[in-house]
C-alpha cells in the first residue's frame, strides 16, 4: 500500500516548519515540496542581518540534503500556477502535474505595495526576499539618501538595513500619527521616535505619499500636504498582503480583505486542503509573526496524523531591537482606565519608557509596554501567561525591588510545569527542566538540539539559561560555566591555572587543560587570558583576543585599517599636533576628534601601518590600543590649572591613571576619566572606573558604561588622596581581571556579582579576602612590563614581514581600497 501524498504549497520558515512538525509524529506520508524562490527555507525573521554579514547559507534552516535524507522531494524556483479540487492535482510553472491526497498551502504574505504613481520608477524596492536585499544592496552603493515607506517593524528593519548600507541620510515616512501603531502606544512611539532620532533617522510622521517623481529613476518622493522629500531611493514596507490568490482560483472560501479562511484545525473550505502562517485567515485575523505560524504548522500536523490538537488565536505579544534599541509589548498593551490601573515609568535621559497594566484589584498583570529596557519582557510575559500574583509594590517589576530582596515567589524557576518558555517551539517549562534532570542536558546549545528551544526568534534564551541553571542547582549539581567544549572550566578557573603553571601559549594551555582542536570561543578567551597575565606583545601569540589585535589597528570600511595614537588625558602639544596634521596628509589619512580625547585617522593600507608609527614613535607618540580590548583613554577637563571652578589638577592625575594602566589587557576594554569638580566636564560618571575632584581629596566610582545600555559608575571610596585612590584602582582592576566572564564589562560583572556593590566595597576597600597586597603586586608587575606594541613591530623585521597585503610584491597596496571626497577629506567607498 502505497503512502499517501501531501504536497507542500510554499518553502519558507512556516512550510518547513510544517515538514519538520510532521516528520516528527509520522513517517507514513511522502512529502513534496514545491517552493517559488531559488533556495530552500532560510530565516526572515533575522533578514536584516544579511547586511551585517551574514550569508543566505548563514540564514538558512536547513540544508539541502537535509531534504533528500528525510526523503522529501523538493522543486525549487517551480511556484504552482494552478490547483485542480476535483481530480486532486496540482500543476506547476515548470509543467510538473502530480496528484495529492492532501495540499498544505504555506503561500505566505506579498509586501503590499500602494498604488502611486511613479512606483515603477528605478530605485522603488520592496524588503521582502534575499533576492530584494542583493537588488537594494547593489543600488545603495551609489545612493546617498534613502527612505523608508512605512514606520511599523518591518519597516524599522528596513531603515536598519539602509543605515547598515551606509546611507547616513535614511527617511522613514509613516501614515499613522505614531511609529507601530500595533504594537505601542502614542508616549512608547514618541520614546521610540527620540532613540531612533539620536541615531541619526529622520522620521516623518502623518505623512502619506503623493507621487514619486523623477524622469526614469526616483529623485524625490511628493506627498499630500504639498511638501517633497529629495531621495536616491525608495524601499516600501507598508504592511503585507496574504498570497491568497491560488486559493482564489482554485474556489476556496477566502475573507473580504484577503487570506485563506479556516478552522481550528487549519483545515479550508476543502477539508483535504489545509492553510498556515501568514496565508491562513483564522476568526477574522491574519497572524504576521513566526511563532503562531510554527503553532499552525504543528496544528496541520497533528490533524494529519489523528493527534488531537486545535488553533484557538495566539499571544502576539512580541520582543524586538529596533536598530539597537529594545522595544517590547505583551498581553494587553492597550488597555486603559477605568477598566484597570496603569503604572508608567519614563526617563528621557536614557530613553526609556515602561508601562504595566494591573487589575483594578492589584492581583494580576494584564500587559504592557517597554521602550529602551526589555530585560524584563520574558518574566513579565509569563506573569500574564500564568496569571502569577503580583508583589505588594507591583512597581516593582519594571523599577526593580528597592529593598534589597527579590519578591517572593518571583523568578523563573517558581514558573508553573506548563509555562510556555520558548513559543516559536511551543517548548513548555517542565520540558526544558526535564530536558536538564533526566536528559543530562547542561547548555544552551544542548537545549537547542534536544527540544528547539530557543531556535525561533531568539527571545527565550536568557530565560532558557536561567531555567537550565536553576534546574542544575535544585538537582544538587554544580552549575560551571565552561568556556567550552574544549576547556571544562570557567574564564576565573583557567586564568589560575594558567598563572600557577606559568603557561605563555595557547598550545600549552591546551594540552595541559583542555582538548580538541580549540574553537572560536576558547581562543579569544585564552588569548585574553595570556594578554592579561603576562602582558606580552600580542602579535607575538599563536591566536589572539580580537580580529584587530591581528595588526595592532580596527580594520574600517573598504579593508582599510585606522591609526589611534595615545593622547594622555586628551593632552597634546602644537608640536604634537603638527606631526599628526603632516602624518595625515601624506598617507591620505581622514582625520576626527573623537570622544576620548584623542585624533584618530581612518584610511591607512596595510603595508602603510608601520611607517605611519615609525614617524608616530619618533615624535614621542604610542599606541593607543583603540583595537584591543585593554585601557583606551582617561578623559579629563582642565581642572584647576585653568578652570576657575576647579578644586585640583585633574589633567595631570589623568595623565598619570592613563600611563600607568595603558596597555593593561582585560576581558572587555576600559575607559576612565577625571573631572576637577562635581560639574563632571569629563563624564567619570559613565566610565569603567571616573574620579571626581572634592575639597578633601578625590571620590572613585567605579562600573559605569556609556553605548547601547548606559549604567551609572557606583561610588566606592569617598574624599581619599591620590595614592590612596590608586591602591584602590590597582585592587578593582587586577580583581576585575582575574573574575569577570569573557566579553563582560565592568557594568555588567558587577550585576552579576553576588553581594554587589556591598561585597565588592568590602573586598576593594575593607580587604575582607585578604588579597588587598597580591592585587596590588599583581597589577605593579603588569605596569612594570609595559610595552609599546607598534615599537615592537617595527623594530622586529620578522613582525613587520605580516603587514603586507602581498606577500610577494610587500610594497603594493590593497588596489580594492577606494575613496571618495567628503567635505574636504575622504572617505571609504562602500563595499
Amino acid at each position: 500500500m502505497s503512502k499517501p501524498t501531501i504536497i507542500v504549497v510554499g518553502n519558507g520558515m512556516v512550510g518547513y516548519k510544517f515538514c519538520e512538525k510532521l516528520l516528527a509524529r509520522s513517517t507514513q506520508f511522502q512529502i513534496i515540496v514545491f517552493g517559488e524562490e531559488p533556495r530552500h527555507a532560510y530565516d526572515r525573521v533575522h533578514l536584516s542581518e544579511y547586511f551585517n554579514g551574514k550569508t543566505a547559507d548563514d540564514l538558512s534552516l536547513s540544508t539541502l540534503s537535509w531534504y533528500t535524507d528525510n526523503g522529501i522531494a523538493l522543486h525549487l524556483d517551480d511556484p504552482i500556477q494552478e490547483i485542480n479540487r476535483t481530480a486532486k492535482t496540482i500543476h506547476s510553472l515548470k509543467g510538473i502535474t502530480l496528484k495529492y491526497d492532501y495540499l498544505v498551502l504555506a503561500t505566505g504574505s506579498s509586501a503590499f505595495v500602494p498604488d502611486i504613481p511613479g512606483i515603477e520608477k528605478e530605485g522603488v524596492f520592496v524588503y521582502r526576499t534575499i533576492e530584494d536585499l542583493e537588488l537594494i544592496k547593489t543600488y545603495a552603493a551609489n545612493a546617498k539618501s534613502g527612505a523608508v515607506m512605512g514606520g511599523g517593524l518591518l519597516g524599522l528593519e528596513a531603515a536598519k538595513a539602509l543605515i547598515d548600507l551606509g546611507i547616513t541620510e535614511t527617511h522613514v515616512i509613516e501614515f499613522a500619527p505614531r511609529l507601530m501603531p500595533r504594537q505601542i502606544d502614542s508616549a512608547g512611539s514618541n520614546m521610540l521616535q527620540m532613540k531612533l532620532s539620536q541615531l541619526g533617522l529622520h522620521i516623518h510622521l502623518n505623512k502619506s505619499t503623493a507621487a514619486i517623481a523623477g524622469d526614469k529613476k526616483i529623485q524625490s518622493l511628493k506627498f499630500n500636504d504639498d511638501s517633497q522629500l529629495a531621495v536616491d531611493m525608495l524601499v516600501i514596507s507598508a504592511g503585507i498582503r496574504p498570497r491568497d490568490e491560488l486559493a482564489k482560483l482554485a474556489g476556496l472560501h477566502v475573507g473580504t480583505r484577503g487570506g485563506i479562511v479556516v478552522n481550528e484545525k487549519m483545515q479550508t473550505s476543502d477539508e483535504h486542503i489545509y492553510a498556515i502562517g501568514e496565508c491562513a485567515l483564522y476568526e477574522g485575523m491574519i497572524y504576521g509573526l513566526i511563532a503562531p505560524g510554527y503553532e499552525m504548522a504543528d496544528i496541520a500536523a497533528a490533524h494529519l496524523t489523528a493527534a488531537d490538537k486545535s488553533f484557538y488565536g495566539y499571544d502576539m505579544s512580541t520582543k524586538l531591537k529596533l536598530i539597537g534599541v529594545d522595544v517590547a509589548s505583551f498581553g494587553d498593551a492597550f488597555i486603559t482606565e477605568p477598566d484597570c490601573r496603569t503604572i508608567l515609568f519614563e526617563d528621557t535621559h536614557k530613553g526609556i519608557y515602561k508601562r504595566i497594566n494591573i487589575t483594578n484589584d492589584g492581583k494580576n498583570l494584564l500587559g504592557g509596554i517597554l521602550i529602551g529596557d526589555a530585560e524584563a519582557y520574558n518574566m513579565l510575559l509569563q506573569t500574564v501567561n500564568n496569571k502569577i500574583i503580583l508583589p505588594p509594590d507591583p512597581e516593582d517589576l519594571i523599577l526593580g525591588s528597592r529593598g534589597g530582596a527579590a519578591s517572593e515567589g518571583a523568578g523563573v524557576m517558581n514558573l508553573p510545569d506548563d509555562a510556555l518558555i520558548c513559543s516559536c517551539e511551543a517548548v513548555i517549562k517542565g520540558a526544558i527542566c526535564s530536558a536538564v534532570s533526566n536528559g543530562g542536558v547542561t547548555s544552551i546549545d544542548g537545549m537547542k538540539k534536544g527540544t528547539k528551544a530557543g531556535t525561533g526568534c531568539g527571545g527565550c534564551v536568557p530565560m532558557v539559561k536561567d531555567l537550565i541553571a536553576g534546574t542544575l542547582k535544585a538537582n544538587g549539581q554544580y552549575v560551571k560555566n565552561s568556556i567550552c567544549e574544549h576547556f571544562d572550566y570557567s574564564r576565573q578557573e583557567l586564568f589560575d591555572l594558567v598563572k600557577i603553571n606559568k603557561l605563555k601559549n595557547y598550545d600549552l594551555v591546551l594540552d595541559h587543560y583542555g582538548k580538541g582542536d580549540g574553537c572560536e570561543t576558547c581562543k579569544p578567551v585564552v588569548a585574553s587570558i595570556l594578554s592579561s597575565l603576562w602582558n606580552d606583545v600580542i602579535v607575538k601569540q599563536e591566536v589572539i583576543q580580537d580580529s584587530n589585535d591581528r595588526f595592532l589597528a580596527n580594520i574600517q570600511k573598504g579593508g582599510t585599517y585606522s591609526v589611534v595614537p595615545r593622547i594622555p588625558g586628551g593632552e597634546i602639544t602644537p608640536d604634537k599636533l603638527i606631526v599628526i596634521g603632516q602624518v595625515a596628509k601624506r598617507y591620505g589619512l581622514y582625520t576626527k576628534i573623537t570622544g576620548g580625547q584623542r585624533i584618530d585617522m581612518f584610511g591607512a593600507h596595510l603595508s602603510d601601518l608601520p611607517l605611519i608609527w615609525k614617524e608616530l614613535i619618533d615624535a614621542g607618540f604610542e599606541s593607543g590600543h583603540a583595537y584591543g580590548k585593554a585601557l583606551r583613554t582617561v578623559k579629563s577637563c582642565v581642572g584647576s590649572t585653568w578652570c576657575r571652578f576647579g578644586l585640583h589638577d585633574s589633567v595631570t592625575f589623568a595623565i598619570e591613571i592613563e600611563d600607568r594602566y595603558k596597555g593593561i589587557r582585560a576581558p572587555h576594554k576600559l575607559k576612565g576619566g577625571v573631572s576637577g569638580c562635581v560639574r563632571e566636564c569629563a563624564e567619570a560618571q559613565s566610565k569603567d572606573f571616573g574620579i571626581i575632584a572634592t575639597e578633601k581629596g578625590w571620590n572613585l566610582y567605579v562600573c559605569g558604561n556609556g553605548g547601547s545600555k548606559p549604567q551609572h559608575a557606583l561610588l566606592l571610596a569617598t574624599d581619599i588622596d591620590k595614592e590612596t585612590l590608586v591602591k584602590y584602582l590597582d585592587r578593582f582592576l587586577m580583581f576585575y581581571i582575574k573574575t569577570a566572564d569573557p566579553l563582560t564589562r565592568t557594568a555588567t560583572w558587577l550585576n552579576k556579582l553576588d553581594g554587589g556593590m556591598s561585597y565588592l566595597k568590602n573586598v576593594i576597600v575593607n580587604d575582607s579576602l585578604g588579597l588587598a597586597e597580591q592585587l596590588e603586586e599583581e597589577m605593579q608587575m603588569l605596569v612594570n612590563s609595559y610595552h609599546c606594541e607598534w615599537k615592537e613591530v617595527i623594530e622586529s623585521p620578522a613582525m613587520r614581514k605580516r603587514f603586507a597585503h602581498f606577500i610577494n610584491a610587500p610594497e603594493e597596496k590593497d588596489p580594492t581600497a577606494q575613496f571618495e571626497p567628503m567635505r574636504e577629506q575622504v572617505k571609504a567607498k562602500g563595499w
